[in-house]
């Protein structure tokens, strides 16, 4: 990982202050994360700054001793006291030594700290329900009628290849599993959604943003993904360079090292990307078709707040979410995700779902998502208020992933003579019915 360039830094990007102003407070909001063993990791944390500022503050006063002596030696040497003169530079080498001594005990614990502090994951809001599963979830909405299909009606990977809109055969070919081909009308409706979603942000007030689909080390490490699913990404190793698991990554990295002013707030983006997700130990049925991809079409937004707007902020993203889904007639529900079901870098999650009708089961589309100041911590993203400088607030969610959201229209609009498109993707696809 890119490590911080001093130990300070480091202190203000994962605030070592808050926890140790608040540990108790920290153990268990972590352990409301079932984070393991929260209370030991403190506890160490603890110890090691302890240690760490002993050592400073040991080194400080050797290295303040060693040039007072040196500033000594010359008028010693001058008014004749040349003993008192060696004297003095015997013990400046052995302060010389003993600094050097100091300054590798420093780094270490320096980078000791650093190695347990970027585990530590953000500390859970306190509207967060209690639990451990996605069943603890809370479901706080719900709207949409459930579908009542056909005798006959199939589920979307039989429906793919029945009207021969998608390959995953072709795609293993070319790539391997989990790697579609789209074709005639199957690609004419991802391009359909991709240009609705885009265009129902823009409305929204959201700038569009085309970023890189690769990013380095400092750019996954900023948003929480280094270390922490380091696993889960692909990673190109001639170059160091990972291909994005969302729009996130990148779009919110334009902003790493970054002071904004008054002016340049609220932003907000949105930006397509394909996405890659390794998804190791995936399998079974609740991942066929596409309910599970490695690669997938995305769109996302982004805001960056003040910390006192960022959850008003949060509320119209997850509205806009609402909307998006109640445009194309799919049935839905937000969940309020549950301390244990959290990611690593959230404050406060809510998931959106829609019903599949041929599963019979609910499927993932959308996380909106506020990391408070987590993320900016680690980006350096800060703001000047009164002459000062503050950490932001940042935010994101899916709106929408494509996978599932195709999956539900080609299931729960499925009729006998066909597949009907949502009346709002029509003018999009140019066809009303696959």
């Amino acid at each position: 990982m890119a490590k911080a360039a001093n130990l300070t830094h480091i202190i203000e990007m994962l605030q070592l202050n808050y926890i140790k102003e608040n540990k108790q407070a920290t153990i268990d909001s972590l352990k409301r994360k079932y984070f393991k063993n929260a209370e030991e990791t403190i506890e160490t944390v603890l110890g090691i700054d302890q240690k760490r500022r002993e050592t400073q503050a040991e080194l400080d006063s050797t290295l303040a001793r060693a040039n007072a002596l040196a500033k000594e030696i010359g008028g010693l040497m001058k008014a004749g006291k040349k003993e008192e003169a060696e004297a003095a530079k015997a013990e400046t080498a052995e302060l010389k030594v003993k600094s050097k001594a100091l300054e590798e005990d420093l780094r270490l614990s320096e980078s000791e700290l650093y190695d347990i502090m970027v585990t530590i994951p953000n500390l859970p809001h306190v509207s967060v329900p209690e639990g451990r599963t996605p069943e603890e979830n809370l479901n706080v909405f719900q709207a949409g009628e459930i579908p009542v299909l056909h005798e006959a009606a199939l589920p979307h990977w039989e429906l793919i290849k029945q009207y021969d809109i998608i390959d995953f055969d072709l795609g293993n070919k070319i790539t391997g599993a989990g790697f579609p081909v789209y074709k005639g009308k199957g690609a004419r409706i991802q391009r359909a959604m991709i240009n609705f979603f885009l265009d129902e942000a823009l409305a929204a007030g959201f700038m569009e943003i085309q970023p890189p689909i690769l990013i380095n080390k400092e750019s996954g490490f900023g948003t929480g993904q280094l270390p922490d699913k380091e696993g889960q990404m692909y990673h190109s190793t001639v170059d160091d360079l990972y291909l994005i698991p969302t729009a996130e990554v990148p779009v919110t990295n334009i902003y790493r090292d970054v002071i904004l002013s008054d002016n340049d707030l609220p932003i907000k983006n949105v930006a397509y990307t394909p996405c890659f997700r390794r998804e190791a130990g995936s399998w079974g049925a609740h991942v066929r078709g596409l309910n599970r991809l490695h690669q997938f079409d995305k769109i996302e937004i982004v805001q960056i707040r003040k910390p006192e707007e960022s959850y008003q902020a949060l509320d119209e993203m997850v509205e806009h979410v609402k909307t998006l889904l109640e445009k194309l007639e799919l049935p839905y529900r937000i969940l309020r995700l549950c301390g244990g079901d959290m990611g690593f870098t959230s404050a406060l999650t809510y998931d959106f779902e829609v019903y599949s009708a041929a599963q019979k089961r609910w499927l993932e589309v959308s996380s909106v998502s506020n990391f408070e100041s987590y993320q900016a911590n680690r980006l350096k993203l800060r703001y000047k208020v009164d002459g000062k400088t503050q950490l932001l607030h940042t935010l994101n969610g899916s709106a929408l992933a494509l996978p599932r959201i195709l999956a539900s229209i080609l299931e729960n609009f499925q009729t006998p003579e066909g597949i009907k498109i949502p009346k709002v993707l029509v003018p999009y696809c140019g066809f009303d019915m696959i």
